[in-house]
């Protein structure tokens, strides 16, 4: 499979890509473009920029790793609490991403989708993803889940307001109620759980991220920066939870 927006300093035939892999969804807390730009005495944009290059490389390892849906964290509701030059730079990127890279991930076979509260974002962010959206509709390739705007406190306020409007209208009962009904109200509805966590960066929390929906995920952490995440270190993820054993409360 030849992907040509990826341009890799070491080549592609040089890593392993497992031909049974069993993780259907990944999530990634991309963390540390801040710090990786600090630590080079450049300005935090030019690593949120360098953050792009890096979600280029994954997309395309997910794509040849066979993984189904790939969720990234790229702007949290806590983020408007940074300097408005930065939350207007990340906000631009999106927008950046998926007109450089938009017509080779159709013909790789990725369907872009987004999750969050997209209505608060400015019209420029909501156009280009919504643009990527309907141009990748038809594609049953890797899902490629970007995280706009999204807090997982908030989702889970916005989905109990939607199932007690449903209740009140006597279109939904309690009784019927369950955890998987409920995962229908949730901006990941029809998704699998995601099977790992990555977080880059050091840190080992999970931001908001996804709350209900890694119940039983594993989590793998690592100090690498995300601009410094390579290929290796994602597969390196993957081979980690391989030798985890998944009980889900069992033995």
């Amino acid at each position: 499979m030849k992907i040509p927006f990826f341009n890799n300093k070491q080549s592609e035939e040089s890593f392993h890509y497992p031909e049974d892999n069993t993780l259907e969804h990944i999530a990634i807390i991309m963390d540390g473009n801040g710090r990786w730009a600090g630590k080079r005495g450049m300005p935090r944009a030019a690593g949120h920029k360098e953050g792009v290059s890096t979600v280029v490389k994954i997309v395309k390892v997910a794509v040849k790793c066979k993984v189904k849906v790939l969720t990234l964290y790229t702007f949290s509701t806590e983020n408007w609490k940074r300097p408005k030059p930065e939350i207007d730079f990340i906000l631009r990127l999106p927008k950046e991403f998926i007109y450089t890279y938009l017509p080779d991930l159709i013909s790789n076979n990725v369907r872009i989708e987004a999750i969050g509260d997209m209505k608060n974002l400015p019209a420029y962010t909501r156009e280009a993803v919504q643009y990527a959206i309907d141009r990748t509709r038809n594609n049953d390739g890797l899902q490629l889940n970007i995280a706009l705007n999204y807090g997982s406190r908030h989702e889970i306020l916005h989905a109990m307001k939607e199932m007690l409007a449903e209740i009140n209208n006597g279109e939904l009962s309690l009784d019927e109620l369950d955890e998987q009904k409920f995962s229908r109200y949730l901006y990941t509805a029809g998704m699998k759980d995601p099977d790992l966590l990555i977080r880059t960066g050091g840190e080992k929390r999970l931001s908001n991220f996804l709350l209900w929906q890694l119940a039983y995920t594993e989590f793998w952490f690592t100090e690498v920066l995300w601009p410094d995440f390579s290929e290796n270190d994602f597969l390196h993820a993957l081979e980690e939870y391989r030798k985890r054993k998944r009980r889900y409360g069992g033995i």
